[in-house]
């Protein structure tokens, strides 16, 4: 997976509750950054108008794990948006240790839009797609 040169980026430091019992951060940690950097974009990149009309979910996560991160690093999420067919959208994520790139993680997840109010999909038309 390559980061898109439009990537969006999020930085997040490793604390004393992602460590497991091996001494690094836990697999499922990385999978709550994934979404943390996912909602940040979305948060980043979303006028006011366009979060009260809608919220995603993930209906899909694939992630592989290359290296462990350890307390104190500090992570860099990139994120960047892929295909998109009716109301899902895939999204990719690639987590890094700042200063040296080391890629940690990726991931690619399957996010749908729905209304925020009916909580049903919503098919992903232009007022999103022109902010992502």
């Amino acid at each position: 997976m390559k980061t898109d040169s439009a990537a969006f980026k999020h930085t997040i430091k490793v604390q004393e509750p992602d460590i497991d019992e091996l001494g690094h951060v836990n697999n499922v940690v990385y999978l709550r950054w994934v979404q943390e950097v996912a909602t940040a974009h979305w948060n980043f990149a979303a006028p006011q108008q366009l979060k009260e009309i809608y919220t995603w979910v993930v209906i899909r996560h694939e992630i592989d794990y290359y290296s462990p991160a350890f307390l104190g690093d500090e992570i860099i999420g990139y994120t960047w948006v892929g295909e998109h067919q009716g109301a899902k959208f895939d999204r990719f994520v690639k987590l890094c240790r700042a200063g040296n790139e080391k890629v940690l993680a990726e991931a690619k997840t399957t996010w749908c839009l729905l209304d925020a109010k009916t909580m049903r999909p919503r098919r992903i038309e232009q007022d999103v797609l022109s902010i992502l």
